[in-house]
């Protein structure tokens, strides 16, 4: 099923953040039916750097590709401002296209970008930005490749202004709309009655502008999607802390055993037994132990 037949269904769809193709099968695997790319949850992982624009565009493409090719459901991409203006856009669009994503991500900030939830952000004019979103729709090669349209501006100059953005961005051409921060529950469902009638996307961040909102209430206020971008992320930080103190106390890990991953669990995440069958098939055969001599 594409993305685009899963978003028409009346449930909403939940898709957990990935930073690389490890994550994104954990997601698949515990049948989570699409994937979130998040490029914060990159440049945490990859630079150890907070999310502040300082990917480059074939940062993202490369993890895109690597992600895609890791996973069967729709993986949902995180494309930032689309690295400069309409026509860089539009190659953005082919890019993340060809590399295997369903759905490209573009906002409204100004280049370099920053975290949605922090403060000190910049908007792009409305037309610049009605601009990238047309030049996006012109690049894709299949209409089941989705434009998400990403506003900053409740946050900027507030929840109207937002609404009001948003509405150029679907007569532009965009397949789902993107209000980002939204500051309370009643401002979810102000958005969402504004934009009735059109695919609408939610953001849960732990400790961040917008409260946590089950997904259930999500659907209920007219939302078709919700990503979680970094939960997993953080978790792992979590953990990994909790993991290196204990070894860095005891000089073991061994107390922490339970709390892994097993080894054969690990193996069969990564298909181990796939492989072991593609090297039985096409790999010479060993010579048993005591054989022929060179």
């Amino acid at each position: 099923m594409s993305l685009r037949q899963r978003l028409a269904d009346s449930s909403i769809l939940v898709a957990p953040g990935a930073y690389d193709a490890f994550t994104a099968r954990l997601i698949e695997t515990t049948e989570f039916e699409a994937v979130y790319f998040s490029g914060a949850g990159l440049s945490y992982t990859s630079l150890a750097s907070p999310d502040l624009g300082l990917l480059t565009q074939a940062e993202m493409v490369d993890r895109v590709r690597s992600i895609a090719n890791a996973i069967d459901v729709p993986l949902i991409a995180d494309g930032d401002t689309g690295y400069g203006n309409a026509t860089n856009v539009r190659r953005t669009v082919q890019l993340y296209e060809q590399a295997g994503a369903s759905a490209i991500q573009l906002e409204d900030q100004q280049f370099p970008k920053r975290c949605g939830h922090f403060a000190g952000k910049e908007l792009v004019p409305t037309d610049e930005m009605v601009g990238k979103i047309r030049a996006a729709v012109s690049a894709r090669e299949s209409a089941e490749f989705l434009i998400i349209a990403r506003t900053d501006a409740a946050s900027v100059t507030g929840i109207e202004a937002a609404i009001e953005r948003s509405q150029q961005y679907a007569r532009a051409g965009a397949d789902v709309l993107f209000v980002e921060s939204p500051r309370s529950e009643e401002e979810l469902r102000t958005v969402a009655q504004a934009l009735s009638g059109t695919l609408l996307m939610a953001n849960m961040v732990e400790g961040g502008k917008t409260p946590l909102v089950k997904a259930e209430t999500l659907e209920q206020l007219g939302y078709s999607l919700v990503i979680y971008p970094n939960s997993l992320t953080r978790r792992f930080a979590h953990a990994g802390l909790a993991l290196l103190q204990e070894l860095r106390r005891s000089g073991t890990t061994e107390d922490m055993n339970q709390q892994m991953m097993s080894f054969g669990d690990l193996n069969e995440l990564l298909n181990l037994e796939t492989f072991r069958t593609f090297e039985d098939e096409y790999l010479p055969k060993p010579k048993p132990e005591g054989g022929e001599q060179s």
